[in-house]
Formats: C-alpha cells, sequence, structure tokens
C-alpha cells in the first residue's frame, strides 16, 4: 500500500503532514511526498520537507490514494492547480482513496469528485463557497469519510485524520 502525499511548497500545515504520516509509518503504509516545485518545502509552523518530485511527474498507477494536505499554502498554490485537478481525476477514475484536510478539501471539490459526496473542510468564506459549487453535501464534523472519500476540518483533527485514511485505505485493500 502506497499513498501520494502532496503539500504547498510553502505555508502546509505542518502538524497535518506529520501527524498522518505517523500514522502511516505505524500501519506500514508507504507514501511520497510532492508538491508544484522540486526543493525544500516550509510549513506554517517551520517544518522543512525536501520534495524530489513535483506533481507533473507523478505516476498515478504507482499509488493507492491521494492525501493532500491543508494550510493556507494549500489555497495559494494547490487550489486550482490543472496538474493537481487532472491528479485527482485521475486517481477518482481508478476507484482509489482520495483524502484532503483543512482547506485542501477544496482541491477535490474543484476537480468535480465531491457532487453529492459527505465531506467537511476548514470553513471561511471562500472554502465555502468552493465546497458547495462543487455540490458536496458540507458536514460539520472534524473527519468526514464517504466511501473512498476522507475529509477533516483541520489541525485539531490531524490524527484522527490519518486514521481514517488507513482504515479506509485498508478496507479498500481487504487487509
Amino acid at each position: 500500500m502506497k499513498l501520494l502525499v502532496v503539500i504547498a511548497p510553502e505555508k502546509f500545515r505542518d502538524e497535518e503532514l506529520e501527524e498522518p504520516l505517523a500514522v502511516f509509518r505505524r500501519e506500514g503504509i508507504a507514501y511520497d511526498i510532492v508538491s508544484t516545485c522540486v526543493g525544500t518545502c516550509v510549513g506554517m509552523l517551520g517544518a522543512e520537507v525536501d520534495v524530489e518530485v513535483e506533481i507533473a511527474n507523478v505516476d498515478p498507477a504507482a499509488y493507492d490514494g491521494i492525501v493532500i494536505i491543508g494550510g493556507t499554502g494549500a489555497q495559494d498554490y494547490l487550489w486550482g492547480d490543472p496538474r493537481l485537478e487532472n491528479l485527482v481525476c485521475t486517481f477518482d477514475a481508478s476507484g482509489k482513496l482520495l483524502a484532503a484536510i483543512c482547506l485542501s478539501p477544496a482541491v477535490l471539490a474543484m476537480a468535480g469528485v465531491l457532487q453529492g459526496k459527505r465531506a467537511t473542510v476548514f470553513r471561511t468564506p471562500s472554502s465555502v463557497s468552493v465546497m458547495e459549487g462543487g455540490r458536496a453535501q458540507l458536514v460539520n464534523e472534524h473527519v468526514v469519510m464517504d466511501g473512498r472519500i476522507v475529509t477533516a476540518d483541520g489541525p485539531p483533527a490531524a490524527r484522527k485524520f490519518g486514521e481514517a485514511v488507513a482504515t479506509t485505505l485498508k478496507r479498500m485493500k481487504g487487509k
């Protein structure tokens, strides 16, 4: 089992990355971290992550799902990125896991994969508007699972988000 984890090149939310990754390591789930560019990505709280592959060079066939990390950088760099939206659509068409936390569920909505699906997001006027525009059924819960889609609303939900992603992936893989 292997996940593709997407972060913004700056201002990703540190604990929304670190806590799910800790869960994935504990559960034996491999992952690669990518961004919109290669180099050192810096989180809102100062975490540094060296990224060697950018979104445009990802082979979706190598992964069982995609996890998009939030933070204010998600809105700045990931919302509306056509390469990421295409990747999300490819994962969706292949029936793979789709997961996003904080402001990043908006990426799923922009890609058109949340129509009629229960989902949550870190609520700002912009994020709610995008989610409603994508016809998601907004739920006021910290972590929402709808089939193979997992969304969460922010840093306090990071560990439970990671656990929900792991549970969903294992269920999908029959483990």
